[in-house]
């Protein structure tokens, strides 16, 4: 029987290990903006090379808790397909916008999720979604220039909008993910190796639409870099979140998450000198405040 104080230790672990994860997701578009490969190639090597480091891990995972059902292998790859838009869209956001605004405007998976959850599973939506979800919209307005369109330039706009089409692709995976992890599964590392590889796959299709994927010009400065997304960014950060959660409410995770966009915004102010205007910041505040609220993290009752 766990003690008090081993239930606090391992709270403190967890909330640590998430906090790293969100870290080494905040990461990933500082990375992805150094490499400078074009943007659905980097999305299609970040899944590509995660694969064989997941399949390893998966085939461990199998040997101790069982195979994936047949069911749960084919909803991973539908979550992994909804990966992959998100992944596309998002890379080439962060050329548009900045790695640090994209990562905010992510956050809109947040309220892609439960709208989802209402539409499919009837899941009432909260008095406080409701109040917040015009102040996260009227911030995401501010971060994509509809407010001082002059002083950002038309690219935001359509950074703004990639940024978006990826939070809602980010939304239905974490969504489908969630109706496995609901059916009992507890294969985590191989749903996520499967998600990874179609979400790889997907990429690779929607490239054939715009050109085909592009190796010739990918320095090796920048494998190195791509190589390092796909570690820290794909497996590590995945699996630091879920292995930190387990022991944490719902709401501890999501407001711990909540840094990941604050992670973005300093660290690539300090590493690649992106200054966002005054109009976004006060969106990003905004877009992050409406996230907490929306979720009752902002109340010490959230949990109960």
């Amino acid at each position: 029987m766990s003690t008090p104080s081993t239930a606090i230790t391992h709270s403190r672990r967890g909330i640590l290990t998430v906090l790293l994860g969100a870290l080494f997701f905040s990461v990933s578009a500082i990375v992805i903006k150094l490499a400078a490969v074009e943007p659905i190639t980097t999305a299609t090597l970040r899944c590509a090379i995660a694969v064989p480091l997941l399949a390893l891990l998966a085939l461990r995972e199998k040997s101790s808790h069982g195979a994936l059902s047949g069911r749960n292998i084919w909803w991973s790859i539908a979550a992994g397909i909804a990966l992959g838009i998100d992944y596309a869209a998002w890379t080439a956001s962060i050329f548009k916008v900045g790695a640090g605004v994209s990562t905010v405007l992510l956050n809109f998976q947040v309220i892609v999720l439960p709208l989802l959850a209402w539409m499919f599973d009837k899941e009432p939506v909260s008095r406080r979604f409701k109040l917040a979800a015009p102040v996260m919209l009227l911030g995401i307005g501010m971060l994509g220039g509809l407010w001082g369109s002059s002083e950002l330039g038309p690219e935001v706009l359509t950074g703004t909008a990639l940024a978006l089409l990826a939070g809602v692709g980010y939304g239905i995976y974490m969504f489908i993910t969630r109706r496995t992890t609901r059916s009992g599964s507890s294969n985590i590392i191989q749903q996520l190796a499967w998600a990874t590889a179609s979400a790889g796959a997907t990429t690779a299709v929607v490239g054939l639409f715009f050109g085909g994927l592009q190796f010739a010009e990918i320095t090796p400065q920048a494998w190195a870099l791509l190589i390092a997304l796909a570690v820290v960014g794909q497996v590590i950060a995945w699996l630091l979140v879920h292995h930190g959660s387990a022991n944490l409410s719902p709401s501890t995770t999501a407001s711990l998450l909540l840094a990941q966009p604050v992670f973005a915004l300093i660290i690539a102010a300090i590493v690649l000198a992106e200054r966002p205007t005054a109009i976004q910041l006060l969106g990003a505040g905004l877009v992050v405040l409406a996230v907490a609220a929306s979720h009752g993290l902002l109340s010490r009752r959230s949990d109960a």
